[in-house]
């Protein structure tokens, strides 16, 4: 399935029904007077989260939705129906910007959250309601006013509380795979994960959702690659689990580290500030843990936040998994 977290939509709400001009004419009724009902209320476009979408894929396909206008108004004081509503499942985690000004209308997280997106026109009324001392017989009615129509712009950002970042082929789904029920793409290429996958994961009772987010390279904030794209996937997060290669040089396992932070912070200095664990990859692969060992004393990194794990044999996915827990309790880092 396609992942699509952009699009625009155009929603036209429904008219209000004419309101009627009716006399009665009924033959033992004498001086029976107005009697037009009115029209009934055009329907609503509303926006509402669906558990059962994760993208806004469906867009692409129809970007148009109308609702339907309320009924006219009738004779003998009967009054149009009211349109119904016209229901737009979206994803939790959908920003609803206008379209032109790109102001935020609303940010839907929860399930069966709901967002009028336009508002049906109010239906005319009929001749009936404008009866009075001073005019007995009036011989007009009201047109329905018209349904809002206005032009919408979704985002998607995924919930998440961690966000798994670093260079492509760091090891972040092998990790991903292994610690939730979750099943990435996994080769021995770069850019394997090219859209993000979310996992569950369960430990001591408490439960999250990790995301996997595809590799970042150097000019990734500025468009450069896939990751500059999901970026703001993360930007939901509550911390920040950073994985570095550790099967290369120590040079080269540093570098690796300062390229993702320095895009990450050019990027947005908030995402940046997160609490953040620094996961060394594959260190089963001889040699491995040394050099992990001697990149994080040159990063001068927290040991208290590093963990050196071997997704495939397991080695170290416990603590790392408590170190997981530990760290949605922290707050932001100081700028």
């Amino acid at each position: 399935m396609q992942f699509i977290d952009e699009a625009t939509i155009t929603v036209r709400a429904g008219d209000g029904g004419r309101g009627c001009v009716s006399f009665r004419h009924e033959k033992y009724v004498p001086m029976g007077g107005p009697d037009g009902g009115n029209g009934g209320n055009g329907g609503n476009v509303i926006l509402k989260v669906s558990p059962h979408l994760s993208t806004l894929l469906d867009f692409r396909y129809r970007n148009i939705f109308k609702a339907k206008r309320g009924t006219h108004g009738k004779g003998k004081k009967m009054h149009g129906a009211n349109a119904p509503d016209t229901i737009i499942g979206v994803p939790a985690g959908t920003i609803i910007r206008d379209a032109e000004t790109l102001d935020v209308l609303t940010d839907l997280t929860k399930v069966g959250q709901t967002f009028v997106a336009a508002a049906g026109g109010r239906g005319g009324r009929g001749n009936a309601a404008f009866t009075s001392s001073v005019n007995q017989a009036p011989d007009w009615a009201k047109p329905g006013r018209p349904g809002i129509e206005r032009k919408l712009r979704l985002e998607l950002k995924l919930i998440a509380q961690i966000g798994l970042v670093g260079l492509p082929n760091a090891g972040k789904s092998t990790l991903l795979s292994r610690i939730s029920r979750a099943r990435p793409k996994i080769a021995d290429y770069p850019f394997t994960t090219l859209t993000p996958v979310l996992g569950v994961v369960s430990h001591h009772d408490e439960e999250f959702v990790v995301a996997d987010l595809p590799g970042l390279i150097e000019g990734a904030h500025s468009g450069v690659g896939l990751g500059h794209r999901f970026l703001k996937h993360a930007e939901r997060t509550e911390g920040l689990v950073h994985v570095i290669d550790s099967t290369h040089e120590v040079e080269e396992v540093v570098e690796a580290y300062r390229t993702v932070r320095e895009e990450m912070e050019l990027f947005s200095p908030e995402l940046a500030n997160r609490p953040t664990l620094l996961v060394f990859s594959k260190v089963d692969v001889t040699g491995a843990r040394e050099t992990a060992e001697a990149a994080r004393r040159m990063i001068d990194f927290p040991e208290r936040d590093v963990h050196y794990i071997s997704a495939v044999a397991g080695d170290g996915i416990q603590t790392l998994l408590d170190g997981l827990c530990a760290l949605r309790k922290r707050p932001p880092y100081e700028l």
